[in-house]
């Protein structure tokens, strides 16, 4: 097979992967069971299509080839319980085997265009389940319903695979164990359920936008897989405003990475930032899903607040003429929606823009007390930022030799670093 085949079926695969596999999970009705069915198909077209040609319909290639390991799959196990119930019936124990054998999905299950939709939804939901934790959710939605392999996880996230294959197959198990059903959940249900989502795609969006650890500041394909997720999310709901919120917000913030870092990929601090460089059309974007949320909502949630911050920053021409009292209005409404140390950090430097770092540094000395950000960088870095602002060289320097002792990225480093140079 040659790579250009093998990135040919890959490309099928992360298009038509949910679709696929929500299919599988609607047909048997065991979404660990799908999955693996939908793994078999794959590795299934790896062997035919470079021999034989893709067929015209992939994603209904793949669908029934998995239909039919399913259809083995249980025709096995229903060969298997009879023989232990003959077992049992020759040991004299009454055929305790009795009624075990699993019924065969339903023939008339196919490849439904109509109903696919509402796979993809019920995928997503399940992938992000409550009983999973924060790792497993996010791994299991990456793999069933973004199409990535465990090796592609395990290297956005600098884990091993064997850890991101192990979280999966342990959130299958989690969720077989819970009985958790492939379905869209019920309206009453689908508001608790939708903010689980949500809170992944917005994790896998954030690690892509400022990597938590490695040599690179930005991974653009997980940061662009936490955007797909989310517009197919805003497709398939329309009428929910934190879904367009947090699109609007992933928009926005994405539209900035062009000019994030220098052609030697070190970071652009926002000052620094030729704005031309801005991707006008993805800032487009987000403006018109912010304003959606803001038709179909009755006020803007904590995605959509945070959404309206990046529109500040996106249509201000310098850093100087930015609204930054609005952005402390906005700030202050997102704390006392979602309180949140790193809001009130961000709002932190937002006052400092407004009324100056003595303004700010106050807000700082609370969050230092109550050492919520003790293991973040972000705490000293700021503040190194706004003792350096009102000329307190020395207690700037501490700041940022600890900051620099605490930060995980390599490009973030360089840029601390530099500015403990700058201090002379």
């Amino acid at each position: 097979m040659t790579e250009t085949d093998r990135e040919a079926v890959a490309a099928v695969w992360r298009i038509e992967s949910a679709r696929i596999v929500g299919a599988l999970a609607r047909y048997t009705g065991d979404f660990a069971l799908a999955e693996d069915l939908a793994q078999e198909a794959l590795a299934q077209a790896l062997v035919t299509w470079p021999h034989d040609g893709a067929p015209r319909n992939p994603a209904g290639w793949l669908f029934t080839v998995g239909k039919r390991r399913a259809i083995d799959a249980f025709r096995r196990r229903a060969a298997l319980d009879e023989r232990y119930t003959a077992l049992a019936h020759d040991l004299g124990e009454g055929g305790a085997f009795a009624g075990s054998a699993p019924a065969e999905p339903a023939e008339d299950v196919l490849w439904d265009p109509d109903q696919i939709d509402d796979d993809v939804l019920a995928l997503m939901f399940i992938s992000c389940h409550p009983v999973l934790s924060r790792e497993a959710r996010v791994a299991l939605t990456l793999r069933v319903v973004g199409g990535l392999t465990s090796d592609e996880i395990a290297k956005a996230f600098l884990v091993p695979t064997a850890t991101v294959q192990a979280r999966i197959t342990r959130a299958k198990k989690t969720l077989g164990a819970a009985r958790v059903r492939f379905e869209v959940p019920s309206p009453e249900e689908r508001a608790e359920r939708l903010g689980s989502v949500l809170s992944v795609l917005y994790l896998i969006f954030t690690e892509g936008s400022s990597a938590s650890s490695g040599a690179d500041l930005i991974r653009f394909d997980l940061a662009s897989e936490a955007q797909r997720l989310t517009r197919i999310v805003a497709r398939l709901m329309p009428n929910e405003p934190e879904v367009y919120g947090l699109l609007a917000l992933l928009e926005l913030t994405a539209a900035r990475f062009p000019a994030r870092t220098g052609s030697d990929g070190e970071p652009v601090l926002l000052e620094h930032q030729d704005r031309r460089r801005w991707d006008r059309a993805a800032i487009r974007r987000g403006r018109a899903a912010l304003a959606r949320a803001e038709q179909v909502g009755r006020g803007l949630g904590a995605y959509g607040l945070q959404a309206a911050i990046a529109e500040c920053h996106a249509v201000a021409p310098t850093v100087d003429t930015t609204n930054w009292e609005r952005i402390v209005l906005l700030y202050e409404a997102l704390g006392r929606l979602a309180p949140s140390p790193v809001v009130d950090l961000n709002r932190a430097v937002a006052v400092s823009m407004a009324m100056g770092p003595a303004a700010a540094l106050p807000i700082l000395d609370e969050l230092t007390a109550t050492e919520a950000l003790a293991n973040s960088h972000l705490l000293p870095s700021v503040r190194g930022e706004l003792l350096t602002r009102l000329g307190r060289t020395a207690e700037a320097r501490t700041e940022f030799e600890r900051a620099i002792r605490m930060c995980g990225n390599e490009r973030e480093q360089t840029v601390l670093r530099r500015k403990l140079t700058d201090l002379g």
